[in-house]
């Protein structure tokens, strides 16, 4: 996929905010969506629920087969609503709940010695244990790639060192990551006046 232009995500914030509030209101399901070619492409996203600068849900879907705009919105529900280590996100939180989107490149397979610690997100697999850390993390944490290595095998439960198995599979991406805040006014805004270019999920 190529990189998305200004309007595409400030689109995709729309979606995900959409999709938040009619999951966190009423449990729905959005199937209303922005008709952008590049947004209708397969694509990778992890959607980040924050709150009063704390995490409150992250969920993803790597690889995906699914439009990325479908995959967006997904993922806003399953982050307000299932991810397991939060109770689901209230209606009286949502004024709160600010929203971060990365959208993932393909997976590659790589060797340790290549990864680069902040570019790359990580995933470790082996057998039907699995970790994802983005890049943001180790970023974040300043983590050197030995460090962002084992934190991921720590997230696929597996042993610190697993990386160094030849068993394991480590798998990197790179990610395009904004948040509302990042953006401005919605891109709806921007749009002549009219119908909106909004087609139905069916």
């Amino acid at each position: 996929m190529s990189p998305l232009a200004n309007r595409e995500k400030k689109l995709l914030i729309e979606v995900a905010r959409r999709a938040l509030i009619a999951a966190v209101e009423s449990g729905k399901v959005l199937d209303v969506f922005p008709s952008e070619a590049n947004l209708m492409e397969p694509g990778g996203a992890f959607v980040s629920l924050h709150r009063r600068a704390r995490l409150r849900g992250c969920v993803g879907q790597m690889g995906s087969e699914q439009p990325l705009v479908h995959v967006v919105a997904y993922c806003a529900k399953a982050a307000a609503l299932e991810d397991p280590r939060f109770d689901p996100v209230r209606p009286d939180e949502l004024a709160e709940i600010a929203i971060e989107l990365s959208i993932l490149s393909r997976l590659e397979e790589i060797a340790p010695e290549r990864i680069d610690a902040g570019r790359h997100g990580l995933m470790v697999s082996r057998g039907r244990q699995r970790g994802v850390l983005l890049p943001q993390v180790a970023a974040q944490f300043r983590w050197a790639a030995a460090r962002f290595l084992e934190e991921t095998c720590v997230k696929a439960g597996l042993e610190r060192d697993a990386w160094k198995d030849s068993g394991t599979r480590i798998e990197a991406f790179t990610a395009e990551v904004f948040a509302e805040t990042d953006l401005g006014e919605p891109a709806l805004a921007e749009a002549e006046p009219g119908p909106p270019d909004y087609s139905s999920s069916t």
